[in-house]
């Protein structure tokens, strides 16, 4: 399946590099109007973590969006004229640039709302607008709908796509025969709080969602729509996106749910729930346990069936769109729950508890193991259903 993936990711490169040729100028704005939607600077307190000039910050983003949309060869070069940023992009098809202005427009309408907020005093200190920027702006194949990005991802990284939760996500798509290489085209990210945070700051932006409702539905509009004009399938990922989703479209999607949301009319969006891509870590903890590590695993165990579960859904969905969407994740729970779930346990041994492959395949072999196997397609503990981040 791996190498059928990868056969194919080489395949599709060949094509976007026989078709990406012509020569983009892309109209920024003005130079206030490119420093607040791409939070330039993105990491300065007297001392720059990386000194960067507002140009060279737009084509660090820029760059990593055209290599993340398969444009290897592209080459992005940002100028100021008489205040107006131009982005000048070559080696891309022509037309790349709508998507981005597009972006950028929906991102007023999150400054617009920042600005609200902090009139109302509710914007912290320590927040950053932070838009989904860097990230494949045309050949994407699914969305994923989360509920604010890690300040580190901004101020350390400058990588929208770096932070626990994305990687771990990226690792299971990789473990469902998505190329590594092809995982950000997997992970076009929709965050209901366009705002980079503590990691522990959760709680404290749940109520913010409502300062934000014309970019967040600018954004599933747009983004949710393929370049070819085809929808794209959605992962929701934890409890106060899917809350937000039963607040915005009516829709209930639990945890390996399944439901259509129509962001315009006639278009209609196959959407999974999920749990957070970090949320495993709680569910693990043995302190929630009174210190039992057999009942942590389980409940960790459970969760991890359930994640290769969406994110297989995910990889499917995203490679051809026209699956049959209920039919293809009894597929994928089967496959991982199932079928599978011998390497489901390996796996959670491995990339949660941080054993090597053999002590994992050791303690899956183990009869109390083999009890939590079993557990897999059963509820999780009621104390554990509490919002994910």
């Amino acid at each position: 399946m791996k190498k059928t993936a990868a056969l194919s990711a080489t395949l599709a490169a060949l094509t976007l590099s026989l078709c990406a040729h012509a020569d983009v100028d892309v109209k920024l704005g003005s130079k206030e109007r490119v420093s607040r939607l791409f939070a330039y600077p993105n990491n300065c307190n007297v001392i720059c973590f990386r000194d960067w000039s507002l140009e060279k910050t737009v084509e660090h983003y820029l760059t990593q969006s055209v290599q993340r949309d398969g444009y290897t060869s592209a080459t992005v070069h940002v100028v100021n004229d008489t205040n107006e940023l131009h982005a000048k992009i070559s080696g891309v098809p022509d037309g790349y640039g709508k998507p981005l202005t597009q972006l950028l427009d929906a991102g007023e309408k999150a400054y617009d709302g920042a600005k609200k907020l902090n009139a109302d005093g509710k914007f912290a200190y320590n927040w950053y607008l932070f838009l989904p920027l860097g990230m494949a702006l045309e050949n994407r194949k699914s969305v994923e709908l989360l509920h604010f990005p890690p300040d580190y991802s901004l101020t350390q990284a400058q990588d929208y796509l770096r932070s626990a939760t994305t990687d771990r996500w990226a690792a299971l798509l990789t473990d469902n025969g998505i190329a590594a290489d092809q995982t950000p085209a997997f992970q076009t990210i929709i965050d209901i709080a366009p705002i980079a945070a503590p990691a522990s700051a959760g709680k404290d932006l749940e109520g913010v969602y409502g300062y934000f409702n014309d970019y967040q539905t600018t954004m599933v509009k747009e983004v949710s729509l393929s370049a070819k004009g085809t929808s794209l399938p959605m992962v929701a990922f934890g409890a106060p996106v899917r809350s937000w989703l039963k607040e915005q479209y009516k829709v209930e999607v639990p945890v390996l749910g399944l439901a259509t949301i129509s962001p315009v009319s006639g278009q209609n969006v196959s959407v999974i729930g999920s749990n957070h891509p970090s949320y495993i870590w709680y569910a693990a903890d043995k302190s929630n346990y009174g210190g039992d590590e057999t009942k942590a695993d389980e409940a960790g165990l459970k969760v991890m069936g359930q994640d290769l579960s969406a994110a297989c859904w995910q990889a499917g969905m995203g490679q051809k769109p026209d699956n049959d969407a209920a039919a293809l994740l009894k597929q994928c729970t089967t496959q991982w729950q199932v079928t599978r779930k011998v390497e489901t346990c390996k796996l959670f041994y491995t990339s949660i508890r941080n054993l090597t492959p053999d002590q994992a395949a050791a303690k899956c072999r183990t009869g109390a193991v083999g009890r939590q196997l079993d557990q897999l397609r059963m509820p999780l503990p009621e104390m554990l259903k509490k919002p994910a981040a």
